[in-house]
């Protein structure tokens, strides 16, 4: 399928949110959020903005970037953001920002991951994606800096 046949979608068509309000089950030994349970959730909403843009099954390559900025607690609103920034033929890079919402709807980042998932078909085999149209100014500056970390990885053989 050359890019001319590809179907174009937008970052806004795939992006997804999930909240969840943290319990004594997802509290590490230091009272605050296991790093596990976070990642977990990471996991899920990457994949689910990747399904969504690639109208097909998809699975975890790898995570290039995960930077823990900050804690949550018990009873913290817990918001995840994800986008796509970035497709290859078969794969694409995902954002997902964390928030801490407060009470008074203002928000407080503590997470930002980068994912690459790759579509998978009926089968199992890695299947074309859909084009990705940039509409703002910063998933132009999404794209480019997804491009360098995937020539990052390239270089480095961590490529999918």
């Amino acid at each position: 399928m050359t890019n001319e046949e590809r179907i174009v979608k937008t970052v806004a068509q795939s992006r997804t949110e999930q909240i969840q309000i943290l319990m004594p089950e997802h509290i590490n030994g230091y009272q605050r959020l296991f790093g596990g349970k976070l990642m977990e959730w990471i996991d899920v909403v990457a994949a689910v903005a990747a399904r969504r843009h690639a109208g097909h099954n998809v699975t975890t390559a790898s995570i290039s970037q995960l930077e823990f900025k900050a804690p949550a607690y018990v009873n913290n609103t817990i918001v995840l953001k994800a986008q796509l920034t970035y497709v290859g033929r078969t794969s694409m890079e995902v954002r997902v920002d964390t928030f801490v919402e407060h009470l008074d709807g203002s928000e407080t980042m503590i997470n930002r991951a980068y994912l690459v998932m790759v579509a998978l078909d009926e089968n199992d085999t890695p299947v074309t994606v859909p084009l990705l149209r940039c509409e703002t100014p910063e998933e132009e500056f999404e794209w480019e800096a997804a491009r360098r970390r995937r020539a990052f990885r390239k270089e480095n053989s961590l490529d999918f």
